[in-house]
Parts: structure tokens; C-alpha cells; sequence
């Protein structure tokens, strides 16, 4: 019998989500333990005490941290559709793409919705060149792998439910449909792909955990940019 399958996750965490979803694409059972952010439990430090950070994957004895380190933990540990390219260039590439998603545009992403003034226009204009990017490598592609989601479509995700939370909650909007119409068709696709569906957040629990942390993710965001 297999171990049981547990993720420590957070509603409003894309990381979180990165993990549910490949989990879902597997075909794998699991329990969400939801964990509060503003006052972490004595699991969670447990099994992270480095980063202190959801998303964590308990399976069986074992606790996986990080969320690409567990999403690719899930694709070679459990049977179902390969989540990562079998080629090994194609495999090198998908990562360089995983690694400019989370060391370089998420971070532009946040702060050009979450600052202000001046520093806002200079940073959205950083911002929409790394966009740039990206809508020539998904133009013509119906999810970044092709046909089916697969792990960039998962490390991306901060592009799907998240983006029009954020513009609702933060009144601004860095990817433009005129702009960025590639973009804004994946995201279409990815929040209504069936395989996803039984691991989507609700996005009005998204919204409302938004609204009610606005004034710290300001706060944080502009002391980030200020460090710059």
C-alpha cells in the first residue's frame, strides 16, 4: 500500500498550488493541511525548519520542501504522465524557464502591482520587458508544453488565478490583453483545464485574503523595491 500523500499549504500560496496541481495531473491522492501564515504550526517547523515556508509534501515518513524540488519529487515518484520533457536539452530549457520565473519575473511581477509612483513605472517597465519574453515563447502554444499542462505551465501558475486577483485588489494591470494576448489565452486555458479543476483555489477566499493583507504586501513590496 502506498504511503499516504499530505501537502501543508496555504489557499492563497501559488507555491502551494504548484504542488496540488501536479499532484492532480498524477492522479495522486493527498490531504491539504491548511496552515496559518501569521502563526505557523509545530508541523510545518517541523518538516521545514530552514525556510520556515509552505508548500511542504509529507509522503509516508518523508517531508519535501521547496516547490519545484517537490514537483519534480512528484513526477519521478509517482506513475501517471511525465510532468518534465524526457529530452534532456528540452529538460535544461524547462528549467532555465522555472529559474527566470522565480528569480527574476515573479519578483517584478509582485512589486510592479504592489508599489507606487515613480518606482512602480520603473519597475512595470522592467517587468513588461521580461513579459515580452514570454509571450514570444507561448505564442502559438496552447499551454507552454503544447497541448497538455505540463511543469511550466504548474511554475506559471503566479500568471493564472493569481493575476486577475491581484489586478482586482491592486486596481493595476502590467499584463495588458493588447499587449500580451498570449498571455492572457494561456491563463483562459489553464484556469478552465478539467485536469485542474479538483485542485483550483477559490478565487473569492483568494480576493478576500488579498484584501485583508493589502496593506502589509504594500508595505513589504516597497520596502523590497527600496533595496534595489
Amino acid at each position: 500500500m502506498s504511503p499516504p500523500v499530505k501537502v501543508i499549504g496555504h489557499i492563497a500560496s501559488p507555491f502551494s498550488h504548484r504542488v496540488e496541481a501536479a499532484l492532480c495531473l498524477k492522479g495522486v491522492p493527498y490531504e491539504l493541511i491548511q496552515e496559518d501564515l501569521f502563526n505557523k504550526s509545530e508541523l510545518l517547523l517541523t518538516h521545514n525548519p530552514v525556510h520556515k515556508k509552505v508548500p511542504v509534501l509529507l509522503h509516508g515518513d518523508r517531508a519535501i520542501c521547496e516547490s519545484l524540488v517537490i514537483v519534480e519529487y512528484v513526477d519521478e515518484a509517482f506513475e501517471g504522465p511525465p510532468l518534465l520533457p524526457i529530452d534532456s536539452y528540452d529538460r535544461a530549457m524547462t528549467r532555465f524557464w522555472a529559474d527566470f520565473m522565480d528569480n527574476k519575473l515573479l519578483k517584478l511581477f509582485w512589486l510592479a502591482h504592489w508599489t507606487e509612483g515613480e518606482v512602480q513605472k520603473g519597475i512595470t517597465k522592467e517587468a513588461k520587458e521580461s513579459l515580452a519574453l514570454l509571450e514570444d515563447k507561448l505564442r502559438g502554444n496552447r499551454f507552454f508544453g503544447g497541448d497538455t499542462v505540463s511543469y511550466l505551465d504548474l511554475v506559471y501558475c503566479w500568471l493564472a488565478p493569481w493575476l486577475s486577483v491581484v489586478e482586482e485588489v491592486t486596481g493595476v494591470t502590467v499584463v495588458d490583453e493588447s499587449e500580451f494576448p498570449a498571455i492572457r489565452q494561456w491563463e483562459k486555458e489553464y484556469n478552465s483545464c478539467e485536469a485542474l479543476k479538483p485542485c483550483m483555489p477559490d478565487r473569492d477566499q483568494i480576493v478576500a485574503y488579498f484584501i485583508e493583507s493589502k496593506e502589509s504586501y504594500k508595505m513589504f513590496a516597497n520596502a523590497w523595491a527600496a533595496q534595489q
